[in-house]
């Protein structure tokens, strides 16, 4: 019977252990570029099985939110070596999110002020994070969005690949196509944001079109070993809904099981919200989805997460009904969340006032046992 600390490999990604640490947008990396202090962050989480970094942007257009880091300047991809060699001098493994947000983001993000880009001209009832002009982060209202150019699309695809041959040349192990929260890839899937009437919109089958190209494009540039794809069936973030998710999202998997990733990580339910989530009258069935996924010849690791606690992620290992569990909030304020599950030793608590943009305070100084004993 597998145990959350049992090693093991998936595609090219060989693991210490079955505990993830989920991708964590924080704010703290200005001009989209890593920094020293990141990569003390970085360094204290890397005795996870696997480390999905921060939503990280493949392009300017793709930026949605003020001090997150990208993979589109040469600076910033020498930020990330510094946090790859890190996490490895300490045993781990990491992975880079790759990010475009779409509609998620504000003109003042964009190159000259442009509007950002969705599937259809239509805005989400969201906020994003940015800078205003006196220097103090806050919330905003996304922009309005003009809707991707048929011809633009090939480009989207390309971006990715770009984006993901950047990160492993940064020492990535591989990465997590970001097809999940209402961000561009999720736009396109759902018919919510999506209202286009060509090869793009309408049906099933073109609706999911851009996101299996961006999983073509990145296995083509990195190998399907190296990468992983992040899916949210039923998560109204970012203002995005589905009028049949368990159809949409078992075509989905089912593309992808012919595909070879190293991952499939599923968000249950709302991020960060009720694990039992439904888009009004449209139920979905996670076991199924998962059966449909493996029936089709899937191989990937099944990866899980929402709301998991130490007990309920042993229990879904050890049953087979995920090969990994990915943990979000616990790791912010655990660094060493790992010993605590193992040890079941208590948890701290997180400080939600630190959780976006600021320097060490709530990001690095959380205490871990070892400096406790």
């Amino acid at each position: 019977m597998p145990t959350l600390f049992d090693a093991v490999t998936f595609g090219d990604l060989k693991l210490k252990n079955r505990i993830v640490m989920a991708p964590l947008t924080r704010n703290r990396s200005p001009r989209a570029v890593p920094n020293d202090l990141n990569v003390v962050y970085y360094e204290q989480r890397a005795t996870a099985g696997l480390i999905v970094s921060e939503g990280t942007a493949v392009t300017q257009q793709g930026q949605g939110y003020a001090d997150v880091p990208g993979l589109y300047l040469p600076e910033a991809l020498e930020g990330w070596k510094k946090i790859t060699d890190a996490v490895h001098a300490r045993g781990g493994a990491i992975v880079a999110q790759l990010w475009h947000v779409g509609r998620i983001s504000h003109v003042s993000l964009q190159k000259d002020g442009a509007a950002p880009v969705a599937p259809s001209a239509v805005a989400a009832k969201s906020k994003t994070y940015i800078i205003n002009e006196d220097g103090s982060g806050g919330f905003a209202e996304t922009s309005e969005p003009r809707a991707l150019e048929l011809a633009e699309l090939p480009g989207i695809a390309d971006d990715f690949g770009k984006a993901a041959r950047a990160a492993v040349d940064a020492g990535f192990d591989g990465v997590e196509i970001h097809g999940a929260n209402g961000y561009l890839l999720d736009q396109f899937l759902k018919d919510g944001a999506n209202q286009r009437t060509d090869a793009y919109g309408g049906s099933i089958e073109n609706r999911a079109r851009l996101t299996l190209e961006v999983v073509d494009a990145v296995a083509k540039a990195i190998g399907a070993g190296r990468t992983g794809i992040r899916l949210s069936p039923t998560t109204p973030a970012n203002d995005i809904t589905d009028s049949n998710p368990q159809a949409l999202f078992d075509y989905v998997v089912e593309q992808l099981a012919t595909r070879d990733l190293a991952f499939i990580h599923v968000i249950e339910g709302a991020t960060g919200g009720p694990r039992d989530h439904q888009y009004a009258g449209a139920s979905f069935d996670y076991d199924a989805f998962k059966a449909t996924y493996v029936k089709a010849g899937g191989k990937a690791a099944w990866l899980l997460n929402n709301g998991y606690t130490a007990e309920t992620a042993k229990q879904a290992v050890e049953s087979g009904r995920a090969d990994l569990v990915s943990f979000g909030r616990p790791f912010i304020a655990n660094p060493d969340l790992v010993r605590r599950i193992k040890d079941d030793a208590a948890w701290n608590e997180i400080n939600p006032k630190t959780l976006y943009g600021g320097g060490a305070e709530g990001y690095t100084d959380y205490p871990t046992l070892e400096a406790a004993e």
